[in-house]
């Protein structure tokens, strides 16, 4: 932009629909150019993915994913809607207890990324879990037949490589956490 107007201004919003999990909202907006539009927003709980790995292995977690009707290996992940006054690494602990059954020693904060900027305000805090230990799942009814199994590093990749995992915040996550050198 060459001039002090900003790119686009809200001139009215109204929801559109909202439960525990997401708020839908729909702005009125006005471009810089002057021409009006409208965005559809996703409002959603920031949440946590969790890479834990141990001696050369890695836990995924496996759920069935409703909006797709089909199973799938993922990182453990998730959001706190009900408590939004949890800091992320809190909120990344509970998780990985939650879904793996697993307490870390470390708990190193890697970065965090939006998980889809044109639509949803939703951020992914991305943590490494080290020093394991197991202390029992603790399932929400939500997560009704989730299986958590840990697989060599080497498995792992070659689920990435022949999309056997298709979920983008673990693919995201492998990337930074590669860029980074932490895997």
């Amino acid at each position: 932009m060459t001039d002090d107007r900003p790119e686009i201004t809200c001139t009215a919003s109204r929801l559109v629909y909202e439960n525990r999990w997401i708020k839908l909202r729909e702005d009125a907006i006005i471009r810089a150019d002057g021409s009006p539009g409208i965005y559809s927003v996703v409002e959603r709980a920031d949440f946590a993915a969790i890479v834990a790995i141990q001696d050369g292995h890695i836990y995924l977690v496996e759920q069935f994913r409703y909006p797709v009707g089909g199973r799938y290996w993922e990182l453990p992940q998730g959001a706190w809607e009900d408590d939004p006054s949890k800091s992320p690494e809190e909120v990344a602990r509970g998780e990985l207890r939650e879904e793996t059954g697993l307490i870390a020693g470390q708990m190193q904060f890697v970065g965090s990324m939006f998980i889809a900027y044109g639509l949803c305000t939703q951020r992914c805090n991305v943590f490494l879990a080290t020093d394991l230990q197991q202390a029992g799942q603790q399932l929400d009814a939500e997560e009704a037949g989730l299986v958590c199994r840990l697989f060599a590093l080497e498995e792992f990749e070659r689920m990435l490589r022949e999309g056997v995992i298709q979920d983008g915040t673990t693919l995201a996550v492998v990337g930074m956490l590669k860029v980074k050198g932490l895997i």
